[in-house]
């Protein structure tokens, strides 16, 4: 029997199984209930709080939950779970689709959640209390796409901001984020929403239905659903006027492009010793370096610009991929979500669940480089000269052919397809019996993820023949064959796919034990077995290498890895006093292969009177290495342009000469070991009056055995200590940087969280409140190897990211009768910004630069029509701030950070809600 059969066989046995414990479980609930005497008294309606496995009545705990209502996210005018964690100060440095923007790239169009900026990979994102299963495709980042969630289905979201092992699993070390859904819903209820930019571009527009039947008291069952559709529309820089203030051109010339149209071309060194010796001349001027391009200084701008600073460099043209890229790429996304419940008797009920999701992000960059080449003869101004003599051809490949380094221009821009799909189904068993509160469920969650080429892209090999014959021109217009070659060889293929699927089965029973001085002490013991599979397929275009711009990786092959993993909890809740409770928990994971680890953690709070509590946690946890840190083909790339040491001191430091973007080769390491944290939290929770509450609390992670690679500007800034990772060939230049997966170093992150509420103060002018959530962060930084010194990118630009030192929500509220408003402010501070970046050119290194702070604010109306309408309208960004300047090398996008950003400026939105109850 082969093993995918096995694995289906062993899928089915453990559904039966659990599908007959459930009903086991359902009959002895009947049993039990049967016997048990009617009880008249209404119980005290409890709730599971995000953070705890023991149902308790709703109140602060020992640790820090931040909540946000439904009614709060459609006062903000956001339509996904990605931009609502845009909103969330502690999140920092999540995955979007605006620094996703590239020709290529791994995890494109995944959207994730950063608790604490300590890594995607440590923020841990729940579903109704369960998982999901991670973003498919293979890379440095795990977590699930915030584009699966079901949107308009949440009903709150639960942010945990403390370390959450003890209880949810091994990536919970920065934080644990609930989405929560309606639980029954009946009649129906439509909403229509649309957005549309000042500037043009981006607009938005997006229709949801919810409907459901049945009461669960009076009929004993509900059903529901809820369908959302969303398609928002492409921004193009050329909408932008804020791109054209950046002055990316004249500030950030070295970041451009040095592949034109018309054509530059790259000599030789002999092929530019003989041109300079035989008096060739551009435009009246002997050239001085080895590009060059035939059309300068006109350059057929505005794409093509003359920038003696630039990539080009002073004889050549730079293309400027700033003015003729997407900033925010297009997209559509369906989401569904329906729930099933049936009452069994009063205190139990079994209950289904099915999420289905489709997300396609429509990438469209610049059009498609090239390098290629063509004889010498075939261009009129070098045809006069002898290219092919023994010494100007003493280093050519072919005898007699020029390199070009061209822009496809006919070809069109290259456009990408990229299509994450999701399905989750859950089916559990909940309630209560015999004093216990249980809860069983069996989860199958799926994402898959395909990637496709769909236009701009062209078979490579039959390119170079096209250019070579001169079919296709570099210098112009291409003949109608080379136009019609162009078409011909266009691709339209799904070079990635791949599949990500998670089984579990998980329990949580809890139980009074006994009174305690406060109040009842409880236990809670919870247990969970999981199954995730990975298989990763690049199609056979893809590996034949035979795409231009999009080449297959070396090394590269079609992946497919599996793991179980077991768990099992506990915790106790003691109620000492009336004052005082605990919160003890720990758990145990054990992932195959990696090995497991106890992560244990304890809960303090302290009311001394009903106006003020006092908290405290500490805890450790673990995260074990991912598939793709484990298993993953090595990854061939490149640097950001950086200095070698070595070269540099034979050459007086020119970095003219000296910096390169160097060859890596990123490893993926199957002897991994966990990482480990530690943390712990203190706070306070004040209500110094009625209507306001405050709090307060200081956090602080430290993470070990930490998982990663050394940065390729830390391995050639200490050569002493990392030269071996720098491999070199018989003339001592750099021939590619080993970057490997290891357990390196550690991680500091440290802050502190705080809450202002002012809830409705009743006035001659209407009811009034606000709400402040806003994280300071004390420290951020990381050890990239044991013994060395820490490197901090809190307010300060390091290698791919910062930290900001303070960012904030601000909202104010009003109402009165059927009217209310909300005005709402986002805060980032500056940083010192990245300030490393080197123009090859003349050797000099960007000009120093701070960014400034980033603040927007939103304002919203509502109208309560009748008691089934509800209008509201609204100005997202309403001053129309611009992304600030910055000077950052790391993303595709240039002139500003496209991580924290929005670039959609001033915009208009609209809703209308009705429901029919």
């Amino acid at each position: 029997m082969g093993a995918a059969r096995k694995l289906q066989v062993s899928n089915m046995a453990l559904a039966v199984k659990l599908a007959l414990g459930v009903g086991a479980v359902a009959g002895l609930i009947q049993q039990v209930q049967a016997q048990e005497a009617a009880v008249s008294a209404v119980p005290v309606p409890k709730v599971e709080i995000t953070g705890s496995a023991i149902r308790r009545i709703e109140s602060e705990t020992a640790l820090p939950v931040q909540v946000i209502t439904r009614e709060e996210i459609d006062k903000a005018g956001v339509t996904t779970a990605s931009e609502l964690m845009a909103r969330v100060s502690a999140n920092v440095g999540g995955l979007t689709d605006g620094a996703s923007i590239n020709v290529g790239g791994d995890q494109r169009g995944f959207n994730s959640a950063n608790l604490r900026g300590i890594g995607t990979s440590s923020t841990l994102v729940l579903l109704n209390g369960r998982r999901m299963a991670n973003f498919a495709s293979p890379g440095d980042d795990t977590g699930v796409d915030l584009n699966n969630i079901p949107a308009a289905a949440i009903q709150r979201v639960e942010v945990l901001l403390d370390g959450a092992s003890a209880l949810y699993g091994t990536d919970a070390i920065g934080g644990v984020i609930n989405f929560i859904t309606r639980k029954d819903f009946q009649g129906l209820e439509l909403n229509a929403y649309g957005n549309k930019t000042q500037e043009g571009g981006a607009g938005k527009r997006t229709a949801s239905l919810s409907a459901g039947t049945g009461d669960l008291g009076r009929d004993g069952y509900n059903v529901f659903a809820v369908v959302d559709v969303q398609r928002t529309g492409a921004l193009n820089t050329s909408q932008r006027k804020f791109i054209d203030d950046l002055h990316i051109a004249e500030r950030l010339p070295h970041l451009l492009s040095g592949y034109t149209s018309p054509a530059n071309i790259r000599l030789t060194g002999a092929q530019f010793d003989y041109l300079q010796d035989h008096g060739f001349t551009i435009n009246g001027k002997p050239i001085t370096g080895r590009t060059i391009n035939l059309s300068q200084p006109n350059c057929a701008p505005p794409a093509n610009l003359y920038l003696p600073k630039g990539t080009g460099g002073a004889d050549a043209c730079t293309y400027n991929y700033m003015g003729d890229t997407e900033l925010y790429p297009k997209s559509d996304k369906v989401n569904l979500l329906s729930r099933g419940v049936l009452q069994l008797n009063p205190d139990n009920q079994l209950f289904a669940e099915v999420a289905l999701s489709r997300s396609k992000t429509y990438y469209v960059g610049s059009s498609a480089r090239v390098t290629g080449a063509i004889n010498y003869k075939r261009i009129p101004e070098l045809a006069k000269y002898v290219l092919d003599s023994d010494v100007a051809s003493a280093d050519d490949d072919t005898v007699g052919d020029v390199t070009l380094r061209m822009r496809l221009n006919e070809a069109g821009r290259r456009t990408s397809e990229l299509t994450s799909e999701s399905q989750r189904i859950v089916l559990g068993l909940t309630g209560s019996a015999g004093g216990w509160d249980y809860d069983v469920g069996l989860n199958h969650s799926v994402n898959t993820i395909k990637d496709k080429d769909t236009h701009g892209y062209v078979l490579y090999d039959k390119l170079l023949k096209g250019i070579y014959d001169g079919l296709i021109n570099p210098f112009g217009p291409s003949s109608a064959a080379g136009v019609a070659l162009l078409d011909s060889i266009q691709v339209n293929d799904d070079v990635r796919h791949a599949r990500g699927v998670m089984d579990s089965i998980d329990f949580k029973v809890s139980h009074a034990l006994g009174a305690l001085g406060g109040g009842d002490a409880a236990m809670a013991v919870g247990g969970e077995v999981r199954h995730e599979r990975t298989d990763f397929t690049p199609s056979a275009l893809l590996m034949s290498d035979n795409i231009n711009n999009d080449f297959a990786p070396e090394g590269g092959r079609p992946t497919s890895d599996k793991r179980s993993v077991q768990a099992i909890y506990g915790e106790l809740l003691l109620p000492f006093t009336k004052q005082l409770q605990a919160q003890v928990s720990a758990r145990y994971d054990h992932y195959q292969v990696v090995g497991g680890a106890a992560s244990p953690k304890v809960g303090l709070s302290y009311t001394p009177t009903k106006t003020m509590l006092f908290r405290a946690s500490a805890g450790r946890g673990f995260r074990a290495p991912s598939m793709s840190d484990l298993y993953r083909p090595t990854v061939f790339s490149s640097t950001a342009t950086l200095p070698d040491p070595v070269y540099c001191a034979t050459v007086d430091n020119n970095y003219a000469d000296c910096a390169d973007a160097w060859n890596t080769r990123r490893y993926s390491n199957d002897k991994l070991k966990p990482e480990h944290s530690r943390q712990y939290s203190l706070g306070m929770v004040l209500e110094p009056v009625k209507n306001a509450s405050l709090s307060l609390d200081y956090w602080n992670i430290k993470r070990t055995d930490l998982i990663g690679e050394i940065g390729d500007d830390v391995i050639l800034g200490n050569l002493a200590k990392y030269g071996n990772l720098v491999h070199r060939d018989e003339d001592g230049m750099i021939d590619y940087i080993e970057m490997r997966k290891e357990n390196r170093g550690a991680q500091l992150a440290s802050g502190l969280d705080l809450t202002i509420d002012y809830r409705g103060v009743q006035t001659a002018m209407g009811r009034f409140g606000g709400h402040l959530s806003g994280t300071y962060v004390l420290q951020s930084k990381v050890q990239n190897n044991v013994g060395d010194a820490y490197l901090s990118n809190l307010g300060r630009f390091v290698t791919d990211s910062v930290v900001q030192r303070w960012r904030h929500t601000i909202t104010f509220d009003w109402d009165k009768g059927p009217f209310s408003a909300s005005l709402s402010n986002t805060y980032s501070s500056g940083y010192d910004d990245q300030n490393t970046a080197i123009n090859t050119g003349d050797g000099s290194v960007v000009a120093k630069n701070r960014v400034k702070a980033y603040s927007l604010w939103d304002l919203s109306g509502a109208w309560q029509v009748n008691k089934a309408l509800k209008l509201r309208a609204g100005v997202q960004n309403l001053l129309d701030t611009a992304p600030p300047y910055s000077n950052q090398a790391f993303y595709f996008i240039s002139g500003y950070d496209p991580t924290y950003t929005d670039p959609r400026g001033r915009r208009f939105f609209a809703t209308a809600n009705y429901a029919f109850k």
